[in-house]
């Protein structure tokens, strides 16, 4: 998301305690991604992708249009520095390496009328709706009400390329409270849930995100809004379904703070798009103690603050996450404090115990990767599907260009593979177009039927046994329609979509014990049907396996406090009440700080061991939950010095209690102007463990990564910080932020030990 000055102000707002981005888990395990097993010859790209065509191209989203084109579009950051701010961005790619830049959303020809001369048009989502492009987007300040009213739009175009028409008043309108402040409606996300029904996700730390139902069409609120995930916390929604489960994805943190930003994605998951979104430990999004696994988050090589994201699937049936991150070394677009620089990047996303995590857990990826896959085995062109089948008519359709009209049966010129294929093409909602796959006696045959509206997924033997077979409604509609069907390990899954954005509105499945299928010519049958950008595949291998998270070893160093404290540890401003007692440090909680200027707080230091290691402390900090008591915390600093540390804290940030790993900084390099901002790494619990881990990465840096424990005994870890490499941080104590109501914070312990091979 674009900075906006109330953005400001809460990020200057948290900073003044602590920032409202403190917990971050710093990554001890190699920082990069695992290998993809099915890709070891595959063309490669190295992030960021969007470097061909812009400097900064942030809150990206993504649609693969009906004219077989990939569409991304960004938020109305200029596109280079030293530009005017463009409305809004459109580029275009066929294989995710060579991008043309298409142009601008708005201009002034097409400007929504009620958004003020000066309003930022932010974070554009882009679907495929009912036959058109719906196009949602972010008002930062509308003309219907006095002060900065931000509001939701809504533009569509028959093209993905435009020209986009805005509607004449906002889909989801200001929301005003009674003081006369206005709720932050920001960061729209469209979804189709599994029974064909529309929904509209947005809004941000002020207020929260919501979700309400909309028309068939896209274009209007149907019903009330409903709350799913609370405020402080979450903001850039996106949503997409997996193995039967809904899954809410929201970024979190400061979005744009230069080399401090540690923005990150983290989800939930229901049964029901209106929640209650759940995490891996069952923590609702919605709680005070707010939950949120993590899916995305820096691993201490050169990407930082990576978040506001869009999903996609390639030819293969493999997800990436599509999203915008800063290379901490050149974080300005111009100068500092100014816009951030935020390229587009892609990674693989993978589900691993049923958990979306991009690279396997590892994170962004800085060396070259296997692109996504977007051609298909078969003979011709999967934009033009008459040049790879016999038997299939050529056609034109204003928005699929080329396309293939089945009169009778079609086959392939060349066979998809046996075992596992995976197809994908599209097809005109009121048509009926049957596809079979493997050969006799042993096929799948899926039919999508628009004139009865039904989706069925068979299991064929023979002539005409059905082993298995699945039959769904088709919601009515018009336009193009997604259809794809992977067959494999002895079942077949049918789904119909809008556009494949992991949202299906129809799911058939079927099983085939006992047998598998054989490489044949994939047929396609239908009178007078259309098709359009057919193409098959070998299904992607998943990734099932996380990468390592850091195990601590040997014991270097305990301290219990039973006989006060080691003297190791030195003091830095010292503060009278803290105390040992019954084998615990207590630390009175006082109204002190560490950011900027307010070097006010204690700390508690001692040196640490060359080589890589784990630091440990058991805590007790009991914060209470949905009470206001900003910004009291505690926990375990990295401290270079007073202008550059990170620290991992549980902290009440307004109503929410979470964790944070936040970083202050020199704002340039060698500068005296500092930063201060950081990142999530889950929730708290009122005595919890906290573990940061050491390496180095590549460039000889310090990298620090972060890591959480509720229960003593499972870990969740995260985000990672580096310092560099001619520092010589040292490992210490802290707390502060806030003295109402009164608290103390027990430390029950401290180990380092050496990291674990």
């Amino acid at each position: 998301m674009t900075s906006h000055p109330r953005r400001a102000l809460l990020a200057a707002g948290t900073a003044l305690a602590l920032s409202a981005t403190l917990a971050g888990p710093g990554l001890a395990a190699p920082a990069g991604p695992a290998p993809d097993p099915a890709a070891p010859d595959r063309p490669t790209y190295t992030n960021a992708v969007s470097d061909a065509f812009s400097d900064t191209y942030a809150d990206p989203a993504v649609i693969q249009g009906k004219d077989g084109w990939w569409y991304a579009y960004a938020t109305a950051d200029p596109l280079y520095a030293g530009q005017e701010p463009g409305i809004g961005h459109i580029s275009r790619t066929r294989d995710w390496s060579s991008w043309e830049y298409v142009g601008t959303i708005f201009d002034d020809t097409n400007r929504p009328s009620w958004a003020e001369e000066t309003a930022g048009l932010w974070a554009p989502d882009i679907r495929y709706v009912d036959g058109q492009y719906v196009l949602y987007f972010t008002v930062t300040d509308t003309t219907l009400n006095p002060g900065e009213d931000s509001a939701i739009g809504v533009a569509t175009s028959a093209d993905p390329a435009g020209p986009w028409v805005p509607a004449d008043e906002p889909i989801v309108a200001p929301r005003a409270l009674d003081d006369g402040r206005f709720l932050w409606t920001f960061d729209p996300a469209g979804f189709t849930s599994t029974d064909g029904r529309q929904w509209l996700y947005y809004g941000s730390y002020f207020g929260g995100l919501q979700v309400t139902e909309v028309s068939a069409d896209g274009l209007t609120p149907v019903g009330e809004p409903t709350q799913v995930a609370i405020g402080d916390r979450y903001e850039g929604a996106y949503v997409v379904e997996h193995d039967g489960w809904y899954y809410l994805m929201g970024s979190s943190a400061n979005c744009c703070a230069g080399p401090a930003t540690g923005y990150s994605v983290f989800a939930g998951r229901s049964k029901d798009p209106r929640g209650p979104f759940l995490d891996a430990d069952g923590l609702d999004l919605n709680a005070s103690v707010t939950g949120g696994t993590t899916v995305l988050t820096q691993n201490g090589n050169s990407w930082v603050g990576a978040g506001h994201h869009a999903v996609l699937t390639d030819a293969s049936g493999q997800d990436f996450i599509v999203y915008h991150a800063i290379d901490k070394d050149e974080p300005w677009l111009t100068d500092p404090f100014g816009i951030n620089r935020r390229p587009m990047l892609i990674d693989r996303l993978d589900w691993i115990d049923g958990w979306p995590r991009t690279n396997a857990g590892a994170g962004p990826s800085e060396g070259p990767q296997p692109l996504p896959v977007t051609d298909s085995l078969l003979t011709g062109d999967p934009a033009a599907p008459a040049t790879a089948f016999t038997g299939m008519r050529a056609g034109q359709d204003p928005q699929g260009g080329d396309t293939g009209v089945l009169e009778g049966t079609a086959t392939s010129r060349a066979s998809a593979p046996g075992a596992a294929a995976r197809v994908r093409l599209d097809v005109r909602a009121e048509d009926t177009v049957t596809l079979t796959l493997g050969a006799h006696p042993k096929r799948v045959r899926v039919t999508y039927d628009g004139e009865a509206g039904e989706l069925r997924t068979a299991v064929v033997m023979g002539a005409k046994k059905v082993v298995d077979e699945s039959v769904t409604p088709l919601p009515t509609g018009q336009g193009w329609r997604t259809l794809t069907v992977e067959a494999g390990a002895r079942s077949a899954t049918a789904q119909v979509s809008a556009a494949d954005l992991n949202d299906p509105m129809a799911v058939a499945d079927a099983s085939f014990p006992g047998f598998s299928l054989a490489a044949a010519p994939v047929q396609l049958a239908g009178d007078g049907a259309r098709v359009d950008n057919v193409g098959v595949q070998t299904p992607a291998v998943p990734v099932t396996e996380a990468v390592p998270d850091p195990e601590p070893g040997d014991v270097l160093f305990r301290d219990t406090f039973d006989e006060g404290v080691d003297p190791s540890w030195e003091w830095v401003r010292p503060q009278a009440d803290i105390r040992t007692e019954d084998g615990d440090l207590v630390w009175p909680v006082r109204s002190v700080d560490l950011v900027g200027g307010g070097n006010t707080g204690a700390l508690l230091l001692r040196d640490m061991p060359e080589g890589d290691w784990v630091a440990e402390t058991e805590l007790t900090l009991d914060l209470g939950e949905r009470s206001v008591r900003n910004y009291q915390q505690a926990g375990l600093i990295v401290h270079a010095d007073d202008d550059d540390f990170a620290r991992l804290g549980t902290v009440a940030i307004w109503e929410t209690r979470t964790v944070e790993f936040g970083r202050e900084l020199a704002a340039v390099a060698g500068g005296d102007e500092t930063i201060f901002a950081g990142a999530i790494i889950g929730a708290p619990a009122a005595t919890m463990g906290m573990r940061v881990a050491h390496t180095t990465n590549d460039e000889g840096e310090h990298v620090y990564r972060a890591g959480i424990s509720r229960d003593g005994e499972s870990w969740v870890w995260g985000a990672a910080w580096t310092f560099p490499a001619d520092t010589t941080p040292r490992l210490g104590l802290y707390a502060g932020g806030g003295d109402t109501p009164a608290t103390e914070a027990r430390f029950h312990d401290v180990t380092v030990s050496e990291l674990a091979p």
